[in-house]
């Protein structure tokens, strides 16, 4: 296609580079396939690469024992912690995970995490995630920090070094989200950088339904004490699915440079993503008076139409600098855009029958966004007496334009099964579609700027052996919407909300973390419907108020977590008067338990149990009052194994086990969606070619086949359903040169 030729040719340039520079590099020691902890046996007389090199005084955290997860990640504007000296829940996924599960987006990676579920945005193939039972859409996915700069729909893994997942309310810590996600959670993707040692390595592979994928990784560090470093990333992925006749097409490509002086550090990234999808699976409604939810179909059946398509195409880039005032201040500044284009022709179905019985209607739309944001900051080091003091004072802006035009041809619908599926030519468009805008013109539908200032300070007590943070964000909400056609402002506000924290770690020993926090979140208020005496009233910011204790443990091999938390959400019900106001709540209640490590020489582990009971009060009616939130279960959990063979060098055997408990598709709760389980199975095995590292890996995703309806929702108050994805084979291939 042409379209894709500047890519290809890029993805072509990156892949010849290591041949390039194969006659320097054949005398010196072969790069290694994976940062490995010193704990661990290191094969083939590897080198490990360390990527330390960011706009950062304080680099990337280590690689915990195992090397799946770090010791810890960034808590905000807090910087970056090891997690045994923070109040807060972080886990951060290590490339090493996501290159040996072959995870080729964020929605793989987060497959490995208990308290996170991944499902799907309202009307599309958007990914967006349950973390502690709120929804987070990919839209609030933060990028070094910086919100919404990365691909909107997905994300490739060929842009990020480490998935961080930060549990809990972040709005001191990070600011509110920009599209009302952050109540239970964010995650922050951090970029890749040169390693300290030559990087050059290319990656084919191949997956069910005929998808082959190829990615080149090349890194260089130069200059006077190697104090540039460049990166290059690219990857190129087509062909079908497990899902019979699905099919996706990526390219993605990024460059990553950084400069690291004696008082200042400078990074900028430029990335392009090129998403393609056609006839893919989409998600199921259920109309109203059916009296359950329906099984699940035979996971590789497809009932989309075969003329749908979501294509979205994506330019970013961001700069950072930091700059060392004295010895115990850092000033740092960075600035990130986003530049998108989205088209879509979908017909998602809604079965109206228990047998499975329904119908679809077109929906076609458009999108473009303009995505601005920024932040700058000082932190710093002193001591009063006794306490030290570890103090942040930061400020942020963010301005996202959103471009929009759609058509719906709601009243011109095709009957269809669930089971049975009826294919048809793409329908025309019918005189009794609603429009808004022109489809290859979207227009300006609307704005959302936000802008805080926070002050933090974390007091050291007791020798360390207390950490006190202490913090308050003023976050301003500036938002206005505009009418489709007419470009009218139709509506808008301008609201402002203090958000206070306060967290305090005691250490009893070394090995042991006891903490408690309480902090808010903010998100943007929701919108009254058409059907009220207020259609089109914006609510003012929801506050959610969260109460946690917890405790860690660190014992240098083995980690482990248990979190308790409460969190309150408001919650936008219509009353008795026909009125729609935030007088209702959402409940989060819940138990959090993690491990991670190596539980033996050369058994790594990682998983963990999430209980949660969501509930919804104050809801105005008997009938749903202290039912529990649709799409959130009471249980979830995670085991992964991964063992290296001692008797045979170079292998090593892994598992998952993914469960995940029953939940409700409506606020009545009498849909109820089954639970699920799911093994997954891979193999890993490292060896020498001409002297050169090449690491195979295989892997079954789904190894019994299990039909399951993987997501409820996605998108806050639906319970629109997502089917599981089947038996998956996927094989690769990794060479160092």
């Amino acid at each position: 296609m042409k379209t894709l030729t500047p890519m290809a040719a890029a993805i072509a340039v990156v892949c010849a580079l290591p041949f390039a520079h194969a006659a320097d590099t054949a005398s010196a020691p072969a790069a290694a396939t994976a940062s490995a902890p010193a704990t661990e046996p290191v094969y083939l007389g590897t080198v490990t690469i360390t990527a330390s090199a960011d706009a950062s005084k304080d680099g990337l955290q280590p690689a915990y024992a195992g090397g799946q997860v770090a010791k810890g990640g960034r808590a905000g504007i807090l910087g970056t912690k090891n997690n045994m000296d923070t109040p807060f829940s972080i886990t951060s996924y290590t490339n090493d995970l996501i290159q040996d599960q072959q995870a080729h987006g964020v929605g793989d990676v987060l497959q490995n995490d208990s308290g996170v579920r991944v499902a799907r945005g309202f009307g599309n193939f958007q990914e967006s995630y349950f973390i502690r039972g709120f929804v987070l859409s990919s839209d609030d996915v933060a990028y070094n920090g910086l919100y919404s700069l990365l691909p909107r729909q997905y994300i490739a893994t060929e842009l990020f070094e480490r998935v961080e997942v930060l549990q809990g309310a972040t709005g001191f810590l990070m600011g509110a989200a920009p599209n009302g996600g952050g109540i239970g959670g964010s995650i922050n993707l951090l970029p890749k950088r040169a390693p300290n040692e030559d990087l050059n390595r290319v990656t084919v592979g191949v997956d069910s339904g005929g998808s082959g994928n190829v990615a080149a990784d090349v890194a260089r560090r130069f200059g006077p004490d190697k104090s540039w470093g460049l990166r290059l990333n690219a990857g190129y992925r087509d062909g079908g699915t497990g899902v019979d006749d699905e099919k996706s097409q990526t390219s993605v490509g990024s460059v990553g440079l950084d400069w690291r002086g004696e008082r200042a550090r400078v990074s900028a990234d430029l990335g392009a993503q090129d998403n393609r999808l056609q006839a893919t699976r989409p998600e199921v409604t259920l109309g109203a008076g059916l009296t359950r939810v329906p099984d699940a179909p035979d996971a590789s059946k497809n009932f989309a139409q075969p003329w749908t398509y979501s294509n979205e195409r994506d330019l970013f880039g961001t700069l950072r600098a930091e700059y060392d005032v004295t010895d115990d201040v850092t000033a740092w500044a960075a600035y990130g855009l986003r530049r998108s284009n989205e088209a879509n022709s979908l017909a998602n179905l809604t079965v109206t029958s228990d047998n499975g019985d329904g119908n679809f209607y077109r929906f076609d739309n458009t999108r473009k966004d303009q995505v601005d944001t920024g932040e700058v900051g000082v932190r710093g080091k002193l001591q009063t007496g006794s306490v030290g003091h570890e103090w942040v004072v930061a400020g942020d802006f963010f301005e996202l334009k959103k471009d929009n035009a759609y058509v719906m041809d709601f009243f011109n619908t095709f009957d269809t099964n669930l089971y049975h599926p009826t294919s048809y030519g793409q329908p025309a468009i019918s005189s009794t579609a609603f429009t808004g805008n022109q489809l290859s013109d979207p227009a300006l539908n609307g704005i959302i700027r936000l802008t805080s200032v926070a002050v933090g300070d974390t007091l050291s007590l007791f020798d360390k052996s207390v950490l006190l943070t202490l913090g308050a964000r003023y976050q301003h909400f500036d938002i206005t919407n505009y009418a489709y056609d007419t470009g009218i402002a139709s509506a808008a506000y301008t609201k402002g909300r203090t958000s206070p924290a306060v967290g305090i770690v005691y250490k009893p020993v070394k090995q042991v973390s006891v903490y408690a926090n309480y902090i808010e979140g903010l998100a943007q208020g929701d919108t009254a419907p058409a059907n009220v005496n207020n259609p089109g009233e914006m609510l003012a910011p929801y506050v959610s108020k969260q109460k946690e204790v917890g405790v860690k443990y660190d014992g240098g091999r083995l980690g482990a977590g248990l979190a308790l938390f409460s969190t309150d959400k408001p919650r936008g019900i219509v009353d008795a008067n026909n009125n729609f106001s935030d007088s209702g709540e959402d409940q989060h209640r819940g138990a959090e338990l993690t491990w991670y490590g190596l539980a033996a020489t050369g058994v790594r582990v990682l998983g963990g149990l999430t209980w949660l009971d969501a509930t919804q009060k104050d809801t105005g009616s008997a009938t749903t009052e202290g039912n529990r939130v649709i799409g959130v279960p009471r249980l979830q959990g995670n085991l992964g194994l991964e063992w290296e063979v001692q008797q045979v060098e170079g292998l090593a055997l892994n598992a998952r086990v993914v469960y995940t408990g029953s939940s409700y598709a409506d606020d009545l709760n009498t849909l109820e969606v089954p639970s699920w389980t799911r093994l997954d199975l891979g193999v890993r095995y490292l060896m020498e070619v001409s002297n050169r590292p090449v690491t195979l890996r295989a892997r079954v995703d789904n190894v019994f086949n299990r039909d399951y309806w993987a997501s409820v929702g996605g998108y806050p108050g639906y319970g629109y359903l997502s089917a599981g994805m089947p038996r998956t084979f996927s094989v690769s291939a990794s060479v160092d040169f």
